[in-house]
């Protein structure tokens, strides 16, 4: 019987092909990304970045045994998180109501824990593995104590005694270490040969970071955000910073605070910040944590947080009067 052959059409070919070829679809993994490049042959991390995310520092006591949850866990707890941070609630009394201060539009936390490399993290803090800070030192609680009886004592004798951040003067997660607050967690990243310059949106301040292997500057000059050295390693911005003042206070640290911070670029929206604390004169031992920071749109607009300060003055004049109304004198 003679039997006609028939040659395959160019569809099934091109089905054939794909089904047996090594790629994708036979189980071949995907092309790695490459993180763009500036001229000088470094990662470009150029852009403006956010880190606000529902992930908080530590882990919390309801995660206490899970670095990582699924989506389900995750969905319920960012629906109770967003709910109880809703400064727009209208629920409660008057006073409760003026306490939540902002409508929350002002407000910029993120609405979703951090994503990375396909874990859904439940601390920042990421050694310890229990995901808490390590504790102080016995001085630095000592210290600690002396600042915060001081404090209740004299809340308001001069503008002296109140806080950095409230006299406009620095914004103590703005860096380093980046941490997210409560609004204006953004940061603009620009690059050079020699340097690196992070610009906060936070108070606007501005990290200017050498690259050319210089020291670090006399350890008699102290700075509220220290004084950083940056390298590359590889794919990794390194960036060493020392020379704290005493009155930087990151999470009760002294001027022996050393902070390294690591910068790798990850995907075409997403940056991964790294940073290990090392302070042995105010934590027991050294602790790391990171978190994304995510592309964003810009511009960053200036936060003219001073303006003045007129609240300031107000402050201590509010303090003088709860003084005579003390002493029952007239105000």
């Amino acid at each position: 019987m003679n039997r006609q052959f028939h040659a395959p059409s160019t569809l099934a070919v091109l089905i054939a092909g794909l089904l047996l070829a090594p790629g994708p679809l036979g189980g071949q993994a995907a092309k790695a990304w490459t993180a763009p490049r500036t001229r000088d042959g470094h990662p470009d991390l150029q852009g403006i970045w956010t880190n606000n995310t529902l992930t908080p520092l530590e882990r919390p006591a309801e995660f206490r045994s899970k670095p990582n949850v699924t989506e389900a866990e995750a969905a319920q707890y960012e629906k109770r998180v967003v709910e109880q941070r809703d400064r727009d609630r209208r629920d409660g009394d008057a006073d409760t109501d003026v306490a939540r201060a902002y409508n929350e539009l002002f407000f910029d936390q993120g609405a979703k824990l951090a994503r990375i490399h396909g874990t859904i993290r439940t601390s920042m803090v990421t050694d310890p593995p229990d995901g808490r800070i390590p504790p102080l030192t016995a001085e630095a609680q000592k210290r600690q104590q002396a600042f915060r009886e001081y404090a209740r004592l004299h809340p308001a004798d001069r503008a002296q005694d109140r806080s950095l951040a409230e006299r406009c003067l620095f914004w103590g997660t703005a860096g380093p270490p980046m941490l997210p607050g409560p609004y204006n967690n953004t940061y603009q990243v620009y690059q050079t040969q020699s340097y690196v310059m992070i610009l906060v949106e936070m108070i606007h301040d501005a990290r200017i970071i050498p690259l050319d292997g210089r020291p670090h500057v006399p350890p008699s000059v102290r700075q509220w955000m220290g004084d950083s050295r940056g390298r590359w390693e590889g794919e990794v911005l390194v960036v060493d910073t020392t020379n704290f003042s005493d009155k930087t206070r990151f999470r009760g640290s002294d001027e022996n605070l050393h902070v390294t911070e690591r910068f790798r670029r990850i995907s075409e929206n997403t940056i991964l910040y790294q940073f290990t604390i090392d302070d042995p004169t105010a934590f027991t031992r050294p602790w790391t944590a990171e978190l994304p920071l995510t592309a964003t749109a810009g511009p960053i607009y200036e936060y003219a947080c001073h303006e003045g300060n007129y609240a300031l003055s107000s402050i201590l004049a509010g303090a003088r009067a709860e003084e005579k109304k003390a002493e029952g004198k007239p105000k």
